[in-house]
Protein backbone atom coordinates (compact mmCIF):
# COMPACT_ATOMS: atom_id res chain seq x y z
CA UNK A 1 0.00 0.00 0.00
CA UNK A 2 1.52 3.40 -1.03
CA UNK A 3 1.78 6.21 2.03
CA UNK A 4 3.44 9.66 1.77
CA UNK A 5 6.90 9.55 2.83
CA UNK A 6 7.60 13.42 2.59
CA UNK A 7 5.76 16.63 2.02
CA UNK A 8 3.19 17.91 0.83
CA UNK A 9 5.11 21.10 -0.25
CA UNK A 10 2.65 23.96 -1.27
CA UNK A 11 4.67 25.57 -4.29
CA UNK A 12 3.50 27.52 -7.44
CA UNK A 13 0.29 29.59 -6.45
CA UNK A 14 -1.01 31.78 -9.25
CA UNK A 15 -1.35 35.12 -8.53
CA UNK A 16 -3.03 36.35 -11.96
CA UNK A 17 -6.25 33.66 -12.08
CA UNK A 18 -6.03 32.95 -8.45
CA UNK A 19 -7.11 29.77 -9.57
CA UNK A 20 -4.64 27.09 -9.40
CA UNK A 21 -1.53 26.03 -7.46
CA UNK A 22 0.92 23.15 -7.72
CA UNK A 23 1.93 20.64 -4.49
CA UNK A 24 4.69 18.34 -4.66
CA UNK A 25 4.65 15.00 -2.77
CA UNK A 26 6.99 11.92 -2.34
CA UNK A 27 5.24 8.93 -2.29
CA UNK A 28 6.42 5.57 -1.05
CA UNK A 29 5.73 3.73 -4.35
CA UNK A 30 4.41 4.27 -7.39
CA UNK A 31 0.48 5.60 -7.41
CA UNK A 32 -1.45 8.30 -7.64
CA UNK A 33 -1.65 11.25 -5.71
CA UNK A 34 -4.98 13.91 -4.98
CA UNK A 35 -5.35 16.88 -4.11
CA UNK A 36 -8.52 17.59 -2.47
CA UNK A 37 -9.88 21.26 -0.88
CA UNK A 38 -12.60 22.01 0.84
CA UNK A 39 -13.83 24.48 -1.85
CA UNK A 40 -14.48 22.03 -4.42
CA UNK A 41 -11.09 22.36 -5.95
CA UNK A 42 -8.95 19.77 -6.91
CA UNK A 43 -6.21 17.88 -8.90
CA UNK A 44 -4.56 14.54 -9.42
CA UNK A 45 -1.41 13.07 -11.05
CA UNK A 46 0.26 9.94 -11.21
CA UNK A 47 3.23 9.44 -9.73
CA UNK A 48 7.45 9.81 -11.91
CA UNK A 49 10.20 7.71 -10.64
CA UNK A 50 13.82 8.45 -10.31
CA UNK A 51 16.46 6.12 -8.61
CA UNK A 52 13.58 4.45 -6.58
CA UNK A 53 11.97 7.43 -5.20
CA UNK A 54 8.49 7.94 -6.32
CA UNK A 55 7.30 11.74 -6.31
CA UNK A 56 4.27 13.51 -7.69
CA UNK A 57 3.93 17.48 -8.72
CA UNK A 58 0.00 17.89 -8.69
CA UNK A 59 -1.27 21.09 -9.90
CA UNK A 60 -4.46 21.84 -8.17
CA UNK A 61 -7.58 23.71 -10.48
CA UNK A 62 -10.38 25.55 -9.59
CA UNK A 63 -9.51 27.31 -6.36
CA UNK A 64 -12.00 30.18 -5.45
CA UNK A 65 -9.57 33.62 -5.88
CA UNK A 66 -9.32 36.20 -2.92
CA UNK A 67 -9.91 32.94 -0.16
CA UNK A 68 -8.28 30.05 1.95
CA UNK A 69 -8.96 26.42 1.57
CA UNK A 70 -8.13 23.20 3.79
CA UNK A 71 -6.72 20.57 1.79
CA UNK A 72 -6.04 17.19 1.66
CA UNK A 73 -3.61 14.68 0.13
CA UNK A 74 -4.92 11.24 -1.09
CA UNK A 75 -3.33 8.23 -2.25
CA UNK A 76 -6.13 5.85 -3.75
CA UNK A 77 -9.20 6.51 -1.89
CA UNK A 78 -7.11 6.64 1.70
CA UNK A 79 -5.93 10.06 3.05
CA UNK A 80 -2.78 10.18 3.99
CA UNK A 81 -2.57 14.26 4.46
CA UNK A 82 -2.60 15.97 7.09
CA UNK A 83 -2.04 12.68 9.83
CA UNK A 84 -4.46 11.57 12.00
CA UNK A 85 -2.58 12.44 14.83
CA UNK A 86 -1.59 15.36 13.87
CA UNK A 87 -1.98 18.63 16.56
CA UNK A 88 -1.31 21.46 13.28
CA UNK A 89 -4.09 23.09 12.02
CA UNK A 90 -5.00 21.97 8.20
CA UNK A 91 -2.87 23.05 5.76
CA UNK A 92 -4.53 25.53 3.68
CA UNK A 93 -3.94 27.10 0.19
CA UNK A 94 -4.48 30.81 -0.07
CA UNK A 95 -5.32 32.54 -3.44
CA UNK A 96 -5.29 36.33 -4.38
CA UNK A 97 -8.19 38.14 -5.53
CA UNK A 98 -8.96 37.98 -8.65
CA UNK A 99 -7.60 40.96 -10.89
CA UNK A 100 -9.44 43.63 -12.22
CA UNK A 101 -8.80 46.46 -14.52
CA UNK A 102 -8.04 49.40 -13.09
CA UNK A 103 -10.80 52.15 -12.69
CA UNK A 104 -12.06 55.14 -10.82
CA UNK A 105 -10.94 54.51 -6.79
CA UNK A 106 -9.14 51.88 -7.44
CA UNK A 107 -5.55 51.70 -6.43
CA UNK A 108 -2.33 49.78 -8.59
CA UNK A 109 -2.95 47.29 -5.70
CA UNK A 110 -6.42 46.20 -5.58
CA UNK A 111 -6.50 46.01 -9.56
CA UNK A 112 -3.83 43.72 -9.72
CA UNK A 113 -5.23 41.56 -7.05
CA UNK A 114 -3.22 42.33 -4.29
CA UNK A 115 -4.78 41.44 -1.04
CA UNK A 116 -5.95 44.90 1.44
CA UNK A 117 -2.65 43.87 3.82
CA UNK A 118 -0.48 43.59 0.83
CA UNK A 119 2.31 41.46 -0.74
CA UNK A 120 4.48 39.80 2.65
CA UNK A 121 7.43 37.90 1.22
CA UNK A 122 9.49 36.22 4.22
CA UNK A 123 13.11 35.22 2.59
CA UNK A 124 16.45 33.62 4.40
CA UNK A 125 19.20 31.37 3.42
CA UNK A 126 21.73 28.66 5.33
CA UNK A 127 19.31 26.43 7.10
CA UNK A 128 21.25 23.25 8.72
CA UNK A 129 18.23 21.05 9.44
CA UNK A 130 16.92 21.34 13.05
CA UNK A 131 17.78 18.98 15.98
CA UNK A 132 16.16 15.74 15.99
CA UNK A 133 13.29 15.09 18.67
CA UNK A 134 13.52 18.35 20.53
CA UNK A 135 17.84 17.63 21.37
CA UNK A 136 20.21 20.30 22.28
CA UNK A 137 20.60 22.31 19.36
CA UNK A 138 24.40 23.81 18.97
CA UNK A 139 23.71 26.66 16.69
CA UNK A 140 20.71 27.68 18.44
CA UNK A 141 16.25 27.96 17.90
CA UNK A 142 15.60 27.16 13.91
CA UNK A 143 14.47 30.61 12.75
CA UNK A 144 11.87 28.34 10.34
CA UNK A 145 10.46 26.36 12.87
CA UNK A 146 10.10 28.59 15.22
CA UNK A 147 8.37 30.89 12.26
CA UNK A 148 6.26 27.69 12.07
CA UNK A 149 5.34 27.25 15.54
CA UNK A 150 3.83 30.79 15.98
CA UNK A 151 2.19 30.46 12.47
CA UNK A 152 0.35 27.51 14.36
CA UNK A 153 -0.38 28.43 17.59
CA UNK A 154 -1.92 32.12 16.42
CA UNK A 155 -4.38 31.52 13.46
CA UNK A 156 -4.45 35.39 13.43
CA UNK A 157 -0.79 35.78 13.03
CA UNK A 158 0.12 37.31 9.70
CA UNK A 159 1.10 34.28 7.49
CA UNK A 160 3.72 35.49 4.55
CA UNK A 161 2.45 35.56 0.88
CA UNK A 162 5.59 33.39 -0.06
CA UNK A 163 8.65 32.52 1.23
CA UNK A 164 12.19 32.51 -0.55
CA UNK A 165 14.42 30.38 0.30
CA UNK A 166 17.81 31.34 -1.50
CA UNK A 167 20.41 29.25 -0.93
CA UNK A 168 22.11 26.55 1.23
CA UNK A 169 18.66 24.24 1.57
CA UNK A 170 20.66 21.34 2.24
CA UNK A 171 24.40 20.99 2.73
CA UNK A 172 25.89 18.38 0.84
CA UNK A 173 29.65 19.31 2.52
CA UNK A 174 28.69 18.98 6.32
CA UNK A 175 26.60 16.66 6.87
CA UNK A 176 24.58 15.83 10.83
CA UNK A 177 25.62 12.94 12.99
CA UNK A 178 22.04 11.36 12.50
CA UNK A 179 22.99 11.29 8.63
CA UNK A 180 26.70 10.22 9.15
CA UNK A 181 25.15 7.57 10.74
CA UNK A 182 23.10 6.62 7.50
CA UNK A 183 25.51 6.93 5.07
CA UNK A 184 28.35 4.60 7.06
CA UNK A 185 25.62 1.64 6.79
CA UNK A 186 25.58 1.59 3.26
CA UNK A 187 29.50 2.46 2.77
CA UNK A 188 32.91 2.97 4.04
CA UNK A 189 33.85 7.19 5.17
CA UNK A 190 36.93 6.51 5.08
CA UNK A 191 36.88 6.41 1.20
CA UNK A 192 36.21 9.69 -0.84
CA UNK A 193 33.42 11.52 -0.48
CA UNK A 194 34.09 10.78 3.10
CA UNK A 195 31.08 11.82 5.20
CA UNK A 196 29.93 14.41 2.23
CA UNK A 197 26.73 13.31 0.19
CA UNK A 198 27.92 11.08 -2.62
CA UNK A 199 25.03 9.87 -4.81
CA UNK A 200 21.22 10.60 -5.39
CA UNK A 201 20.33 7.90 -2.72
CA UNK A 202 21.94 10.18 -0.06
CA UNK A 203 20.39 13.68 -1.45
CA UNK A 204 17.32 12.28 -0.67
CA UNK A 205 18.60 11.94 2.92
CA UNK A 206 19.45 15.53 3.67
CA UNK A 207 15.72 16.18 2.04
CA UNK A 208 14.13 14.05 4.77
CA UNK A 209 16.10 15.74 7.37
CA UNK A 210 15.70 19.18 6.36
CA UNK A 211 11.70 18.90 4.97
CA UNK A 212 10.66 16.35 7.79
CA UNK A 213 10.35 18.42 10.82
CA UNK A 214 6.61 18.62 11.61
CA UNK A 215 6.23 22.17 12.39
CA UNK A 216 8.71 22.66 9.29
CA UNK A 217 6.76 19.92 7.22
CA UNK A 218 3.25 21.84 8.30
CA UNK A 219 4.41 25.11 7.45
CA UNK A 220 5.84 24.53 3.91
CA UNK A 221 2.16 22.43 2.92
CA UNK A 222 0.70 26.22 3.81
CA UNK A 223 3.23 28.78 2.74
CA UNK A 224 4.64 28.66 -0.80
CA UNK A 225 7.70 28.67 -1.47
CA UNK A 226 10.48 29.35 -3.99
CA UNK A 227 13.92 28.35 -4.10
CA UNK A 228 17.43 28.18 -5.48
CA UNK A 229 20.23 26.68 -5.24
CA UNK A 230 23.79 28.01 -3.72
CA UNK A 231 26.70 26.44 -2.99
CA UNK A 232 26.52 23.84 -0.23
CA UNK A 233 23.42 22.06 -1.96
CA UNK A 234 26.05 20.87 -3.92
CA UNK A 235 29.90 21.95 -2.52
CA UNK A 236 31.33 24.62 -0.34
CA UNK A 237 32.23 27.51 -2.99
CA UNK A 238 30.97 25.69 -5.75
CA UNK A 239 32.54 26.96 -9.68
CA UNK A 240 34.87 29.22 -7.90
CA UNK A 241 37.15 29.01 -10.32
CA UNK A 242 38.19 27.27 -13.42
CA UNK A 243 41.27 26.09 -11.50
CA UNK A 244 39.32 24.93 -8.77
CA UNK A 245 36.54 23.75 -11.60
CA UNK A 246 39.68 21.76 -12.93
CA UNK A 247 40.68 20.36 -9.53
CA UNK A 248 37.52 19.17 -8.72
CA UNK A 249 36.93 17.32 -11.72
CA UNK A 250 39.96 15.02 -11.34
CA UNK A 251 38.66 13.31 -8.63
CA UNK A 252 36.73 10.48 -8.88
CA UNK A 253 33.90 11.29 -7.22
CA UNK A 254 32.85 14.69 -8.25
CA UNK A 255 30.82 13.50 -11.44
CA UNK A 256 28.67 11.43 -9.58
CA UNK A 257 28.68 13.86 -6.79
CA UNK A 258 27.24 16.81 -9.30
CA UNK A 259 25.01 14.90 -11.38
CA UNK A 260 23.39 13.72 -8.19
CA UNK A 261 23.49 17.32 -6.92
CA UNK A 262 21.50 18.56 -9.62
CA UNK A 263 19.10 15.80 -10.16
CA UNK A 264 17.94 15.94 -6.56
CA UNK A 265 17.66 19.85 -7.44
CA UNK A 266 15.49 19.39 -10.40
CA UNK A 267 13.35 17.06 -8.39
CA UNK A 268 13.04 18.73 -4.97
CA UNK A 269 13.03 22.32 -5.62
CA UNK A 270 13.41 23.59 -9.49
CA UNK A 271 10.09 21.81 -10.55
CA UNK A 272 7.87 23.51 -7.80
CA UNK A 273 9.44 26.82 -8.88
CA UNK A 274 7.57 26.45 -12.27
CA UNK A 275 3.77 27.60 -13.20
CA UNK A 276 1.69 24.43 -14.96
CA UNK A 277 2.46 26.33 -18.39
CA UNK A 278 5.94 26.36 -18.10
CA UNK A 279 5.94 22.19 -16.61
CA UNK A 280 3.38 21.27 -19.54
CA UNK A 281 6.51 23.20 -22.03
CA UNK A 282 9.31 21.19 -20.31
CA UNK A 283 10.88 18.47 -22.15
CA UNK A 284 13.00 16.88 -19.46
CA UNK A 285 9.67 16.63 -17.22
CA UNK A 286 8.03 15.03 -19.69
CA UNK A 287 10.36 13.06 -20.85
CA UNK A 288 10.79 11.96 -17.14
CA UNK A 289 7.28 11.43 -16.62
CA UNK A 290 6.54 9.29 -19.80
CA UNK A 291 9.14 6.80 -18.53
CA UNK A 292 8.53 4.33 -15.95
CA UNK A 293 11.73 4.60 -14.12
CA UNK A 294 12.64 8.28 -15.63
CA UNK A 295 16.34 8.14 -14.03
CA UNK A 296 18.42 7.77 -17.10
CA UNK A 297 16.82 10.83 -18.59
CA UNK A 298 17.22 12.96 -15.51
CA UNK A 299 20.86 11.72 -15.40
CA UNK A 300 21.55 12.45 -18.96
CA UNK A 301 20.05 15.74 -18.57
CA UNK A 302 21.79 16.68 -15.29
CA UNK A 303 25.41 15.30 -16.73
CA UNK A 304 24.97 17.53 -19.97
CA UNK A 305 23.94 20.46 -18.05
CA UNK A 306 27.41 20.27 -15.52
CA UNK A 307 29.36 20.01 -18.98
CA UNK A 308 27.72 23.03 -20.61
CA UNK A 309 25.22 25.14 -17.86
CA UNK A 310 24.02 27.45 -21.11
CA UNK A 311 21.97 24.87 -21.78
CA UNK A 312 20.00 25.13 -18.73
CA UNK A 313 18.21 27.88 -17.23
CA UNK A 314 17.81 27.70 -13.54
CA UNK A 315 16.87 31.33 -12.92
CA UNK A 316 12.88 32.34 -13.25
CA UNK A 317 10.55 34.81 -13.02
CA UNK A 318 7.31 35.03 -10.94
CA UNK A 319 4.40 37.81 -10.32
CA UNK A 320 2.88 38.69 -7.14
CA UNK A 321 -0.02 41.11 -7.61
CA UNK A 322 2.49 44.42 -8.57
CA UNK A 323 5.31 42.92 -7.09
CA UNK A 324 7.76 41.29 -10.13
CA UNK A 325 10.34 38.19 -8.27
CA UNK A 326 13.31 37.33 -10.55
CA UNK A 327 15.66 34.55 -8.94
CA UNK A 328 18.75 34.60 -10.27
CA UNK A 329 21.05 31.53 -10.81
CA UNK A 330 24.78 32.79 -9.16
CA UNK A 331 26.49 29.16 -9.40
CA UNK A 332 25.63 27.19 -12.07
CA UNK A 333 25.68 29.84 -14.77
CA UNK A 334 29.03 31.26 -14.64
CA UNK A 335 31.75 31.26 -17.31
CA UNK A 336 35.27 30.71 -14.99
CA UNK A 337 37.78 31.28 -17.95
CA UNK A 338 39.77 34.23 -16.22
CA UNK A 339 39.70 36.09 -19.70
CA UNK A 340 36.04 35.89 -19.71
CA UNK A 341 35.16 35.35 -16.48
CA UNK A 342 30.93 36.13 -15.78
CA UNK A 343 29.21 35.52 -12.95
CA UNK A 344 26.57 34.75 -15.89
CA UNK A 345 26.72 33.52 -19.06
CA UNK A 346 25.34 35.35 -22.17
CA UNK A 347 22.31 34.12 -22.58
CA UNK A 348 21.65 33.92 -18.82
CA UNK A 349 22.53 37.77 -18.74
CA UNK A 350 19.91 38.90 -21.53
CA UNK A 351 17.81 36.94 -19.74
CA UNK A 352 18.35 39.06 -16.97
CA UNK A 353 18.24 42.26 -18.40
CA UNK A 354 14.87 40.99 -20.30
CA UNK A 355 13.28 39.91 -17.54
CA UNK A 356 13.64 42.75 -15.29
CA UNK A 357 13.58 45.66 -17.62
CA UNK A 358 10.18 44.70 -19.67
CA UNK A 359 6.86 46.09 -18.90
CA UNK A 360 8.50 48.76 -15.94
CA UNK A 361 4.32 49.88 -15.74
CA UNK A 362 3.50 46.80 -14.50
CA UNK A 363 5.04 46.52 -11.29
CA UNK A 364 6.19 48.68 -8.01
CA UNK A 365 8.25 46.75 -6.42
CA UNK A 366 11.09 44.67 -8.41
CA UNK A 367 12.94 41.68 -6.25
CA UNK A 368 15.93 40.05 -7.64
CA UNK A 369 16.60 36.58 -5.68
CA UNK A 370 20.06 36.03 -5.69
CA UNK A 371 21.92 33.89 -3.56
CA UNK A 372 24.96 35.99 -3.36
CA UNK A 373 25.11 39.53 -1.98
CA UNK A 374 25.72 42.04 -4.86
CA UNK A 375 26.93 44.56 -2.11
CA UNK A 376 28.92 43.48 0.52
CA UNK A 377 31.37 45.44 3.23
CA UNK A 378 33.30 47.15 1.55
CA UNK A 379 36.60 45.80 2.34
CA UNK A 380 35.36 42.26 1.30
CA UNK A 381 33.99 43.52 -1.86
CA UNK A 382 37.65 45.98 -2.73
CA UNK A 383 39.04 42.00 -1.75
CA UNK A 384 37.33 40.14 -3.91
CA UNK A 385 38.14 42.79 -6.70
CA UNK A 386 41.45 43.14 -5.64
CA UNK A 387 41.74 38.90 -6.06
CA UNK A 388 40.22 39.06 -9.43
CA UNK A 389 42.73 41.57 -11.03
CA UNK A 390 45.18 39.24 -9.34
CA UNK A 391 44.26 36.35 -10.74
CA UNK A 392 43.64 37.29 -13.89
CA UNK A 393 47.49 37.98 -14.41
CA UNK A 394 47.72 42.50 -13.79
CA UNK A 395 50.45 42.18 -11.67
CA UNK A 396 51.91 38.37 -13.13
CA UNK A 397 52.27 34.84 -13.02
CA UNK A 398 53.07 34.59 -9.36
CA UNK A 399 50.47 37.01 -8.25
CA UNK A 400 48.24 34.83 -9.81
CA UNK A 401 49.07 32.08 -8.17
CA UNK A 402 49.03 33.57 -5.22
CA UNK A 403 45.52 35.33 -5.78
CA UNK A 404 44.05 31.88 -6.11
CA UNK A 405 45.00 30.20 -3.31
CA UNK A 406 43.97 33.22 -1.32
CA UNK A 407 40.17 33.05 -3.38
CA UNK A 408 39.64 29.18 -2.20
CA UNK A 409 40.92 30.41 1.40
CA UNK A 410 39.12 33.52 1.88
CA UNK A 411 35.40 32.23 -0.23
CA UNK A 412 35.99 35.50 -2.77
CA UNK A 413 33.65 34.38 -5.45
CA UNK A 414 30.65 36.70 -4.61
CA UNK A 415 29.54 39.37 -7.51
CA UNK A 416 32.08 41.69 -6.11
CA UNK A 417 35.01 38.53 -7.43
CA UNK A 418 33.74 38.88 -11.37
CA UNK A 419 34.34 42.76 -11.12
CA UNK A 420 32.95 43.49 -15.42
CA UNK A 421 29.73 41.38 -14.13
CA UNK A 422 29.46 43.58 -11.06
CA UNK A 423 29.65 46.46 -13.61
CA UNK A 424 27.02 45.33 -15.75
CA UNK A 425 24.52 44.17 -13.04
CA UNK A 426 25.25 47.19 -10.92
CA UNK A 427 24.12 49.72 -14.28
CA UNK A 428 21.05 47.45 -15.03
CA UNK A 429 19.69 48.11 -11.43
CA UNK A 430 19.87 51.58 -12.19
CA UNK A 431 18.66 50.94 -15.30
CA UNK A 432 15.45 49.25 -13.95
CA UNK A 433 15.11 52.28 -11.09
CA UNK A 434 15.28 55.42 -13.98
CA UNK A 435 12.59 56.59 -15.60
CA UNK A 436 8.96 58.03 -15.31
CA UNK A 437 8.05 54.63 -15.32
CA UNK A 438 10.63 53.01 -12.17
CA UNK A 439 9.19 51.29 -9.59
CA UNK A 440 9.18 52.26 -5.54
CA UNK A 441 12.41 50.09 -4.59
CA UNK A 442 14.62 47.76 -6.29
CA UNK A 443 15.72 45.58 -3.81
CA UNK A 444 18.69 42.80 -3.91
CA UNK A 445 17.70 39.84 -1.70
CA UNK A 446 20.32 37.41 -0.73
CA UNK A 447 22.07 35.44 2.20
CA UNK A 448 25.27 33.38 2.03
CA UNK A 449 27.43 35.18 4.42
CA UNK A 450 25.93 34.47 8.05
CA UNK A 451 24.73 37.89 8.96
CA UNK A 452 21.89 40.31 7.99
CA UNK A 453 22.47 43.76 6.85
CA UNK A 454 21.14 46.64 4.63
CA UNK A 455 22.94 48.54 2.05
CA UNK A 456 22.04 51.46 0.16
CA UNK A 457 24.09 52.55 -2.93
CA UNK A 458 25.22 56.03 -4.11
CA UNK A 459 25.66 56.86 -7.44
CA UNK A 460 28.75 58.94 -8.29
CA UNK A 461 26.12 62.17 -9.24
CA UNK A 462 24.14 61.57 -6.29
CA UNK A 463 24.78 64.33 -3.76
CA UNK A 464 26.76 63.24 -0.24
CA UNK A 465 24.89 62.22 2.50
CA UNK A 466 21.38 62.84 0.59
CA UNK A 467 19.31 60.29 2.67
CA UNK A 468 17.03 59.76 -0.20
CA UNK A 469 14.22 57.94 0.78
CA UNK A 470 11.35 59.12 -1.60
CA UNK A 471 10.57 56.76 -4.21
CA UNK A 472 9.41 59.02 -6.48
CA UNK A 473 11.89 61.19 -7.53
CA UNK A 474 11.55 63.43 -10.95
CA UNK A 475 13.01 60.89 -13.27
CA UNK A 476 17.06 61.19 -14.22
CA UNK A 477 18.93 62.39 -16.68
CA UNK A 478 20.99 59.22 -18.28
CA UNK A 479 23.07 58.20 -16.22
CA UNK A 480 21.95 60.47 -13.25
CA UNK A 481 20.50 59.44 -9.65
CA UNK A 482 17.77 56.80 -9.80
CA UNK A 483 14.00 57.27 -8.87
CA UNK A 484 13.51 54.40 -7.51
CA UNK A 485 15.00 53.21 -4.10
CA UNK A 486 17.41 50.87 -4.33
CA UNK A 487 18.70 48.47 -1.38
CA UNK A 488 20.78 45.21 -0.56
CA UNK A 489 18.95 43.29 1.94
CA UNK A 490 20.98 40.10 2.96
CA UNK A 491 19.36 37.90 5.66
CA UNK A 492 21.41 34.45 6.95
CA UNK A 493 21.25 32.43 8.49
CA UNK A 494 18.02 30.37 9.07
CA UNK A 495 19.88 27.87 11.31
CA UNK A 496 23.24 28.16 11.03
CA UNK A 497 26.34 29.74 12.92
CA UNK A 498 29.37 32.16 12.41
CA UNK A 499 32.53 31.79 14.68
CA UNK A 500 33.31 35.30 16.47
CA UNK A 501 36.29 36.00 14.58
CA UNK A 502 33.96 36.13 11.04
CA UNK A 503 31.59 38.54 12.93
CA UNK A 504 34.10 40.52 14.25
CA UNK A 505 35.76 40.69 10.04
CA UNK A 506 32.16 41.76 8.81
CA UNK A 507 31.68 44.89 11.59
CA UNK A 508 35.58 45.41 10.51
CA UNK A 509 34.71 45.31 6.88
CA UNK A 510 32.25 48.38 7.01
CA UNK A 511 35.03 50.59 9.21
CA UNK A 512 36.82 53.48 8.51
CA UNK A 513 40.06 51.53 8.71
CA UNK A 514 38.33 49.05 6.74
CA UNK A 515 37.49 51.39 3.76
CA UNK A 516 40.93 52.57 4.00
CA UNK A 517 42.86 49.18 3.42
CA UNK A 518 40.42 48.25 0.88
CA UNK A 519 41.29 51.44 -1.06
CA UNK A 520 44.70 50.12 -0.63
CA UNK A 521 44.46 46.78 -2.61
CA UNK A 522 42.45 48.41 -5.01
CA UNK A 523 45.44 50.52 -5.88
CA UNK A 524 47.79 47.47 -5.77
CA UNK A 525 45.00 45.48 -8.04
CA UNK A 526 44.82 48.06 -10.59
CA UNK A 527 41.35 48.03 -10.05
CA UNK A 528 40.16 51.30 -10.34
CA UNK A 529 37.14 53.19 -9.55
CA UNK A 530 34.03 50.77 -8.21
CA UNK A 531 30.79 52.31 -10.47
CA UNK A 532 29.01 52.98 -7.22
CA UNK A 533 30.02 53.57 -3.95
CA UNK A 534 27.76 52.37 -0.90
CA UNK A 535 26.54 53.08 3.02
CA UNK A 536 25.07 50.50 5.42
CA UNK A 537 21.36 51.38 6.40
CA UNK A 538 21.08 48.93 9.18
CA UNK A 539 22.95 45.83 10.59
CA UNK A 540 25.14 43.90 10.78
CA UNK A 541 22.97 41.26 12.75
CA UNK A 542 24.13 38.02 13.70
CA UNK A 543 21.30 35.39 14.72
CA UNK A 544 18.93 32.30 13.15
CA UNK A 545 16.48 35.37 11.28
CA UNK A 546 14.60 35.83 9.14
CA UNK A 547 13.79 39.12 6.64
CA UNK A 548 10.33 39.72 5.69
CA UNK A 549 8.92 42.50 3.37
CA UNK A 550 5.34 43.92 2.96
CA UNK A 551 4.28 45.73 -0.12
CA UNK A 552 1.16 47.45 -0.30
CA UNK A 553 0.73 49.99 -3.39
CA UNK A 554 4.29 51.52 -3.56
CA UNK A 555 4.55 51.36 -0.26
CA UNK A 556 7.13 48.90 1.31
CA UNK A 557 8.28 47.93 4.81
CA UNK A 558 10.71 45.77 6.39
CA UNK A 559 10.76 43.61 9.50
CA UNK A 560 13.23 41.52 10.95
CA UNK A 561 12.78 38.76 13.52
CA UNK A 562 15.24 36.45 15.23
CA UNK A 563 14.69 32.97 16.94
CA UNK A 564 15.59 33.16 20.44
CA UNK A 565 15.56 31.06 23.31
CA UNK A 566 13.59 31.60 26.54
CA UNK A 567 11.65 29.69 29.09
CA UNK A 568 8.82 29.39 27.07
CA UNK A 569 10.79 27.92 24.20
CA UNK A 570 12.16 29.30 21.19
CA UNK A 571 10.13 32.48 20.17
CA UNK A 572 10.55 35.13 17.67
CA UNK A 573 11.93 38.44 18.01
CA UNK A 574 11.74 41.65 16.13
CA UNK A 575 15.00 43.97 15.95
CA UNK A 576 13.94 45.80 12.99
CA UNK A 577 11.07 47.38 11.87
CA UNK A 578 11.52 49.98 9.80
CA UNK A 579 9.55 51.68 6.45
CA UNK A 580 11.47 51.57 3.12
CA UNK A 581 9.10 53.80 1.34
CA UNK A 582 7.66 57.81 2.57
CA UNK A 583 4.98 57.25 4.78
CA UNK A 584 1.98 59.22 3.24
Amino acid sequence: MAGLRLGPLLRYVDWESGRTATVWVEASRPCTVEVRCADGASGASPTFSVAGHHYALVTVEGLTPGSTTAYEVLIGSRRVWPPEDTRLPPSTITTPPVATPAGPGKGAAESAGASSDGVRISFGSCRWAAAPGGGHDPVGPDALVTLATRLAADPAAERPDVLLLLGDQVYADETSAATRRRLAARRDLKEPPGAEIADYEEYTYLYDESWRDPEVRWLLSTVPSCMIFDDHDVIDDWNTSAAWQRDIRATPWWHERIVSGLMSYWVHQHLGNLSPAELAADPVYAAVRASPDGTEALRRFAAETDADPARTRWSYRRVFGRVRLVMVDTRAARVLAEDRRAMLDPEEADWLREAVLDDPPSYDHLLIGSSLPWLLPPLVHDAERWNAALCAGVRGGRWARFGEKVRRAGDLEHWAAFPESFDRFTELLREAASGPDAPATVCVLSGDVHHAYIAEPRWPDDPPGDGRTSATASAPSAGGTPASRVLQLTCSPVHNSVPRWIRAGFRFGWSRTGRRIGRFLSRHGRTGASPVTWDRAGGPWFGNQLMTLTLLGRKSALTLVQATAGKQGAQLEAVLERSLTPED
